[in-house]
């Protein structure tokens, strides 16, 4: 009896359309139909992660009638998998001949010749884009409950996390619609926004010292989250009063903030970033663990993150006492530890890594280079960082471009010769959709 010839399809299938019932149509007519899903991890190294989580997409996909199995693609190269099944067909639409799946296409093809197999293209169904309808659904999906989920995912699913500050509603916007292409063609962007204190503070005109409350700043967040769909990582502070946290855990989720970030300094607030540090006081250990145990018993959803900021190389205590720190930290069910640094190189950041990389108790570390601002990602990557936040360089940038435009007005007497330096009327007021 003759073997049964196989099909291969590699599919996403976040957003499941006619386009892809009909690619799966057309290689069911070739054979037993293998579905190659790519992993959240494959589909975030070219775009956003998926709506769906990848046993989510498995179950719809492998319920499909043309569906023989699915296997999981850990990548967008099909190489490992195509050499393992040797299927005798590859089903892919014709819209991979260009842009950033045409090297994939050509290594498929190469591999194929292997053992005979054949490319078949079927012409891409016009007018169907799942980037267009996610778009439509954002409104759906971006549930709160539905938001908070998405940066732990992020986390488990890139090489790092790009985290950008937003200290209003307008700069949550350029955070939610920048993109641009890399060398390679893929699209990057800033995964989600960062609500400061600092920022926070300074556009209200008061110091960073606690003196805007919880209740003024989630006002102010909560108007950014209104046009926004990306991930939001609140600043905390401290976290105040032990017995008011659960409050302000229910109002952040509530909202749809996916990670809370507490540091582990008690009494009045003083900047991190000020070289002056006398009277500054680090919370005792287990009663900064007790806070974490607190917020973990709290929360509403599990994927609500936790993030302990460890200050001890702020207040010059070394690298022993932080590491004692986050081995504690991360038993009291912290999820991540931010070890915070105001040295102009990483190195010291670098060495805590090397070493609590070591620890049963490991999680993923976070770094805020604002004074080591020459670091580049993949060296963060590389010392095993999961997430890095630009903490405060959108309203850096900000306020010297606001203060030169109103001295050439104040200089000129007049407004013609700001107006060479800034957006026009009409692109600002399209920077906001009516819809």
């Amino acid at each position: 009896m003759r073997k049964k010839k196989l099909s291969y399809v590699a599919l996403a299938a976040d957003i499941l359309h006619e386009g892809h019932i009909n690619i799966l149509k057309v290689a069911n007519n070739y054979g037993d139909v293998t579905v190659g899903l790519l992993t959240d991890q494959a589909i975030a190294s070219y775009k956003s992660i998926p709506f769906l989580n990848y046993e989510k997409r498995k179950t719809i996909v492998e319920n499909i009638k043309y569906v023989k199995r699915v296997v999981p693609q850990e990548t967008l190269d099909h190489t490992d998998n195509l050499n393992s099944i040797k299927p005798n067909f590859v089903v892919h639409g014709d819209n991979w001949k260009r842009g950033i799946l045409r090297k994939t296409r050509n290594k498929v093809i190469k591999t194929l010749k292997k053992w005979n197999g054949k490319l078949i293209e079927p012409k891409y169904t016009k007018n169907i884009s799942s980037t267009i309808i996610k778009k439509d659904l954002n409104k759906i999906f971006m549930q709160p409950q539905n938001r908070i989920s998405r940066l732990k995912r992020l986390i488990f699913s890139k090489d790092i996390v790009k985290i950008l500050e937003s200290h209003n509603a307008l700069t949550g916007l350029i955070i939610e619609n920048l993109f641009i292409k890399n060398s390679k063609g893929i699209n990057i962007e800033f995964d989600g926004m960062w609500s400061s204190s600092l920022t926070d503070s300074a556009t209200k005109g008061k110091p960073d010292n606690s003196s805007v409350d919880f209740s003024s700043r989630i006002l102010s967040l909560n108007e950014i989250m209104e046009v926004t769909t990306k991930p939001l990582v609140f600043d905390a502070d401290n976290g105040g009063q032990l017995e008011h946290l659960p409050f302000l855990i229910r109002s952040l989720e509530r909202s749809g903030v996916s990670a809370l970030i507490i540091e582990d300094k008690i009494g009045l607030k003083k900047n991190s970033l000020f070289k002056n540090q006398d009277n500054v006081k680090q919370d005792n250990p287990k009663n900064f663990a007790d806070k974490i145990k607190k917020i973990c018993n709290s929360r509403q959803y599990n994927d609500f993150m936790v993030i302990a900021r460890i200050e001890s190389l702020i207040l010059n205590k070394g690298l022993k006492d932080a590491l004692k720190r986050a081995e504690l930290y991360s038993k009291a069910g912290a999820d991540a530890i931010l070890i915070h640094s105001k040295k102009k190189l990483p190195n010291e950041i670098f060495s805590f890594a090397k070493k609590f990389k070591k620890s049963k108790n490991y999680i993923p570390l976070v770094a805020v280079p604002s004074t080591y601002s020459k670091v580049y990602e993949k060296d963060l990557i590389k010392n095993g960082f999961k997430l890095v936040i630009y903490a405060n360089q959108l309203l850096r940038s900000a306020y010297p471009a606001m203060l030169n435009t109103a001295k050439i007005i104040l200089k000129n007497q007049r407004a013609l010769e700001a107006d060479k330096k800034i957006i026009s009327i009409n692109e600002i007021i399209s920077l906001i959709k009516n819809d």
